[in-house]
């Protein structure tokens, strides 16, 4: 990994369709469920972590796609939803009051074979392993690789974490 940008988010609710808590019919126990035959069958397995996804703000900053580690095309996962591509990338992600950094992904369906759900562009979709105490309104420090996704924040309100606000 590059040297990582390192920066400060806050955990947001989701729609909670990845995890299936929003109870929607066409994703019976949610879409990662569904999709986790599929990603595993083109190499990532999701087993060790959580069966939903971590929504985080980023904001002031949001982020470029630069390049993925891993892009699956046009994934038919489901029986009647178009098939979508999907991007995953590294992350470390660690709690400010302590305790190990923990390794996910950042999983990204791509917007352009989305059909709905959309995520505002200071949003990230994090796949963790269960962390305690996690519940919107939460913090977390990120690390990511600039070569896999660049953060960029509106200088007059601050930029990641160690970076002063640019006058």
């Amino acid at each position: 990994m590059n040297a990582p940008q390192i920066l400060s988010a806050r955990v947001v609710p989701g729609h909670q369709v990845a995890s299936g808590q929003n109870g929607d019919p066409r994703f019976p126990g949610g879409t990662l469920k569904m999709q986790a035959s599929f990603f595993r069958e083109a190499g990532l397995d999701l087993s060790c972590y959580f069966g939903g996804t971590i929504n985080v703000r980023i904001a002031p900053c949001t982020y470029q796609v630069v390049r993925a580690p891993l892009t699956l095309w046009q994934v038919k996962w489901h029986p009647v939803e178009p098939a979508e591509d999907f991007s995953f990338f590294d992350v470390r992600v660690r709690q400010p009051e302590g305790g190990a950094p923990v390794d996910g992904k950042i999983y990204y369906p791509h917007p352009d074979t989305k059909p709905d759900h959309f995520q505002s562009p200071d949003v990230l979709e994090l796949l963790l392993p269960y962390l305690k105490g996690i519940a919107a309104g939460s913090e977390l420090i990120l690390e990511m690789d600039p070569a896999q996704i660049l953060v960029s924040c509106d200088a007059r309100l601050g930029g990641p974490l160690g970076s002063p606000p640019e006058e």
